[in-house]
């Protein structure tokens, strides 16, 4: 039996179950020479599937309508006649939401189950740790002693990218949205200090004392207010490294906010929007450093798995809701 999740429709707003359609094939799969047939073990859920599931104009096409929705997945390799790959390998790629498929390969990285746990290549060691090493160096080129400020801090790439600038020698706040993951960013991943945006009136206020000597370096996950208010305390010459902004992703009218221009002038600070991608080059440097420092015990991660591949659109809806502490995986 292959089960595949479709995109049934493009969401208006938020997304809802009933905008994924699950199909079953009771069918047998059969490779041709140079392909591998895969099996799904993990699938990573992320926001910016959002942004695919609309048909604006994006940096990836959007996902077609009727058509497997794709992320990426570490999958087991169960038959090959690809000379590149051999029964029982697993990878990690861009793939269909699929328990099966077949593959010819192309894309797709071996990943090694005795050097990390399999999901942590859809984290840490995936484009989650990429886009926080490649955000953080490349933009946001942090020095010793300077002060860098993360929203989303408790998801999967905030969560890095607080840790890289503790190992880097910054003095590193987080933003999340519950006690809890404000105890979990100082007690587990080593911020300096954390603020709990939900039960915070006065967010300017919070992050003039959480951050006396103001902000060099902003990191932002979420955009909308929580952004605003780090535009008051940005130091001269500063640099805003803008990797997402969730909390404006379901909105169906463009979201108004203040005027960034008068505040990067004041301060000749620099705001820049980044993909990962545009910093492939920078990739080998990246998993050396990253893979080093895992291996050091100076990165931890948190993961929030989820059982069963039936609940992967689930898994996905429960991100707007702030459900998840670091990276959200389904376990197929």
């Amino acid at each position: 039996m292959i089960q595949t999740i479709l995109l049934k429709n493009r969401p208006k707003g938020k997304p809802t179950l009933s905008d994924f359609q699950f199909l079953k094939e009771d069918k047998e799969l059969n490779i041709q020479e140079g392909e591998i047939l895969l099996e799904a073990n993990y699938i990573s859920v992320d926001p910016y599937l959002r942004g695919r599931m609309s048909d604006a104009k994006s940096y990836v096409p959007p996902f077609e309508v009727g058509k497997p929705i794709t992320s990426g997945v570490v999958a087991k390799v169960i038959a090959s006649k690809n000379a590149n790959f051999k029964e029982g390998d697993f990878v990690s790629g861009m793939l269909d939401w699929k328990t099966l498929q077949i593959s010819k390969g192309e894309g797709l990285l071996k990943v090694d189950k005795d050097r990390a746990p399999l999901s942590a290549y859809l984290g840490i060691l995936g484009m989650t740790g990429l886009t926080a090493y490649c955000g953080l160096t490349q933009i946001g080129k942090p020095k010793a002693k300077e002060t860098l400020v993360v929203s989303g801090a408790a998801g999967a790439v905030g969560s890095v990218v607080g840790q890289i600038g503790k190992i880097l020698g910054l003095y590193v706040v987080g933003i999340a949205g519950t006690d809890e993951k404000v105890e979990m960013l100082t007690s587990e991943f080593g911020f300096d200090h954390a603020i709990n945006y939900n039960t915070t009136e006065d967010m300017g206020t919070a992050l003039k004392t959480a951050c006396p000597d103001g902000v060099d370096i902003y990191f932002d996950n979420v955009g909308g207010p929580i952004s605003d208010a780090v535009l008051f305390n940005i130091n001269k010459y500063a640099r805003m490294i803008i990797c997402g902004a969730i909390s404006v992703y379901n909105n169906t009218e463009i979201p108004k906010s203040i005027s960034v221009q008068p505040f990067l002038v004041k301060n000749s600070a620099l705001m820049q929007g980044f993909i990962v991608s545009n910093y492939s080059e920078k990739f080998p440097e990246a998993m050396k450093h990253l893979s080093t420092w895992l291996a050091e015990g100076k990165l931890n991660y948190t993961e929030t798995v989820v059982n069963g591949f039936e609940n992967t659109p689930q898994a996905f809806l429960d991100l707007f809701e702030g459900k998840n502490k670091g990276k959200m995986i389904v376990k197929v």
